[in-house]
């Protein structure tokens, strides 16, 4: 074993690599965990604890537990088996009683194991034959000449683990860390705070998670433990939003009852009630100088663009520029027609700019890059092109994100290096910010990723939208759904099949999955022979993508099969049915987003999702029980929290933001609060964290969440 002395000094930012008998594959197995480093790994918390009585005389030991007894081997024997395979079995002697122990394939150990050695075991305690058994126990030599002190009892720690890294190494991994450090271990939360609510320290807490005395230290470890995650996440938050507030500033757009009439008059339609409220806020905001920074969220078909669009109009209606960037290049071009189509006679300048236009003619993306940055272009509407160093607007005065869960906040830094880098008494210039989501967001998680923003609901949907009717059914009655469908169709309906997988392959072929290519001419000549059956999915090129779209949307294909490059903003009226294929590996969003393409056309039919599932973990049966009881967006994104989790909701990653280890949510909700309100008296009271007794939290503020929250340019 490696000398500690020569190791060097370990701190919680060393990596899992530099640990004492970690190599690649041991490594390779702690991130596939989810740690890179000693914090990560003393974050890693157990999942259970094994009460171990502590050494016992053999008599003493109890059927059915985890019992500790020492003694002298007796007598061993190897018990051959096929293959070169067999079982070790020994005789354990203490004072009065016999122990068997029994080890399978480990005839290694026959050179250990012998007569008259001294051993102290441990392992589950059952009867066999009259005797006490264990199988496969841990153990350990004892010397001749010393009597150890007895083991105590204690409670073991059963961490979450690999095929290839069992809990017991992670346990070694941990204790390693704790002796090396113990002591030495920094507290970034101030001791008047923890004294406040009497929490311990983090040495402390660490302890009580890893080495419990008592049934209720752990309990009492872990809350310490999430606090300070939520209050970092929190702290991040606060101290942004302060910057943003202190330090940036929008264009202050001009408001009128004549320009709200005349911006409603082009959507051709009365907004709900709802949708007015949002309007509001969002018109509110526009004419103060401070960034907007607000997340529209509503459920499927419940009318975002509208709001979008209104406060691109008002930005243009005071010679102002505004920007709408969407996650996929088929939701931009949505936008973009269904925009255009309420914009056309008007005087407004509205383009399409997305990276598959870069490569296809370079030419014109110079075009309207030149009149992006001359003014000439009121509306721009794109993918993650708009971000592009090439960009420059001449005066842009709002930002429209859809689907913010799939950007991070540096979209938004980017957007703000676009503008004259100062205005007035040395404050930075920013546009406003508007963020929709089609993807509900439980309370909950609005606080935890979203703590940044302003939320507005949008609550109900639009006249005119259709119920849609859920059915879920076994693989074995795909034919009759089939059969149904084509009657349908034949009727002149459209329907879209969904897949999960693209290419046919091995594994897929052993899973029966079907892919979008094999389905397609499975669905032409079995059910669809007089009909258009067409396919799609995100390796099509982008022009490829509208072909197939456009002639869908025009009623020239009338079964289109594809993956979930569909899932978001594609708008087909005639679209009255949706069948998804494997339903039970898709999330419950991803299930509730695709549901959402039908039911928008104005024909008195049954709007029908039909889900063809099988689920094999309960998981996936919640979550096709979920969708199918359910089409209200936020209930079942409250479920969603429920069945995953904080830690898989959105992915955490896809915003940039560290993974919360440790804090549960919505369980911890209390803990939030809590978390939410001390940030926010701490940033009242140094916004910048620069007070001597803030430095440590101030590092690992910025550690963790420097570039996740763009604090890096708070300073």
């Amino acid at each position: 074993m490696t000398d500690p002395k020569a190791q060097p000094k370990l701190t919680l930012s060393t990596s899992v690599k530099e640990l004492p008998g970690v190599g690649k594959a041991r490594a390779a197995s702690l991130n596939k965990l989810g740690i890179e480093n000693v914090s990560d790994l003393l974050r890693h918390l157990p999942m259970r604890y094994e009460f171990l009585a502590g050494e016992t005389s053999v008599e003493q030991l109890q059927a059915d537990t985890i019992g500790t007894a020492r003694g002298i081997v007796a007598a061993k024997r190897w018990v051959a088996g096929g293959r070169g395979k067999g079982r070790l079995e020994v005789t354990l002697q203490d004072e009065a009683d016999t122990l068997r122990l029994v080890w399978f394939n480990a005839a290694y150990l026959q050179e250990k194991l012998f007569p008259g050695v001294h051993l102290r075991v441990t392992g589950k305690v059952q009867h066999f034959g009259g005797y006490p058994q264990m199988v496969n126990p841990k153990f350990e030599t004892l010397a001749y000449d010393v009597v150890p002190e007895p083991l105590p009892s204690y409670r073991r720690p059963i961490y979450p683990a690999t095929e290839k890294l069992p809990s017991s190494q992670i346990e070694e991994l941990i204790a390693h860390c704790l002796d090396q450090l113990a002591g030495q271990i920094p507290d970034p939360l101030p001791v008047e705070l923890l004294e406040h609510h009497a929490m311990p320290n983090l040495a402390e807490a660490l302890m009580l998670v890893h080495r419990p005395d008592q049934p209720d230290d752990p309990g009492v470890g872990r809350r310490r433990l999430a606090f300070n995650e939520l209050l970092l996440l929190q702290l991040g938050i606060e101290v942004k939003r302060q910057y943003n507030q202190d330090r940036l500033q929008a264009p202050t757009l001009r408001f009128s009852q004549a320009k709200d009439e005349h911006i409603r008059q082009r959507f051709g339609f009365e907004l709900t009630d709802s949708q007015k409220q949002v309007v509001g806020e969002i018109a509110k905001d526009l004419q103060r100088d401070v960034p907007m920074n607000r997340l529209v969220q509503g459920d499927v078909g419940s009318g975002k663009t509208v709001i979008a669009l209104y406060g691109l109009l008002m930005a243009v209606s005071d010679g102002y520029q505004g920007a709408l960037m969407a996650p996929t290049e088929l939701l931009a071009e949505q936008h973009y027609l269904s925009m255009s189509k309420m914009l056309k006679g008007s005087s407004v300048r509205i383009e399409l700019l997305t990276a598959g236009q870069a490569s296809a003619n370079s030419v014109a993306r110079k075009e309207i890059e030149a009149r992006i940055e001359a003014g000439e272009i009121d509306i721009i509407i794109g993918t993650q092109a708009l971000v592009s160093e090439s960009i420059k607007f001449s005066n842009l005065a709002l930002v429209v994100v859809d689907e913010q869960h799939r950007f991070g906040v540096l979209q938004r830094a980017a957007f703000r290096s676009k503008m004259s880098e100062q205005v007035q008494a040395g404050r930075i210039a920013s546009p406003h910010y508007l963020v929709m989501t089609a993807t509900p967001i439980p309370r909950t998680l609005s606080l935890t990723l979203f703590g940044d923003l302003d939320v507005s609901t949008i609550h109900g949907l639009p006249p005119g939208r259709k119920p849609i009717i859920t059915r879920v059914v076994g693989s074995e009655k795909s034919d009759d759904v089939y059969t149904y469908i084509a009657s349908r169709v034949a009727k002149g309906e459209q329907v879209y099949v969904v897949v999960p997988a693209i290419d046919e392959s091995e594994e897929e072929s052993e899973n029966q999955l079907k892919s979008v290519a094999a389905h397609s001419r499975l669905l032409q000549e079995k059910y669809f022979a007089d009909f258009t059956v067409s396919s799609m999915h995100g390796r099509l090129k982008p022009a490829e993508r509208d072909v197939i779209m456009g002639s869908f949307r025009e009623g020239n294909v009338h079964v289109l099969v594809a993956t979930t490059v569909i899932e978001v903003g594609v708008d087909v009226p005639n679209a009255t049915m949706i069948v998804i294929e494997h339903a039970e590996r898709f999330g419950l969003a991803q299930l509730h987003q695709l549901r959402g393409r039908i039911g928008r056309g104005t024909k008195d039919v049954k709007n029908l999702c039909v889900l063809i599932a099988d689920p094999v973990t309960d998981e996936g049966q919640q979550r096709v029980d979920a969708i199918a009881d359910s089409t209200d967006g936020f209930r079942i994104a409250e479920k969603d929290l429920e069945i995953r989790g904080m830690g898989d909701f959105f992915g955490t990653r896809q915003h940039g933001m560290p993974p919360l280890r440790v804090a549960r949510i919505p369980e911890d909700m209390d803990l939030l609060q809590l978390a939410k309100r001390d940030a926010t008296d701490m940033v009242k009271a140094d916004a910048q964290l620069k007070l001597p007794e803030n430095q440590t939290l101030r590092k690992v503020l910025l550690k963790q969440y420097g570039t996740a929250l763009g604090l890096i340019d708070v300073g």
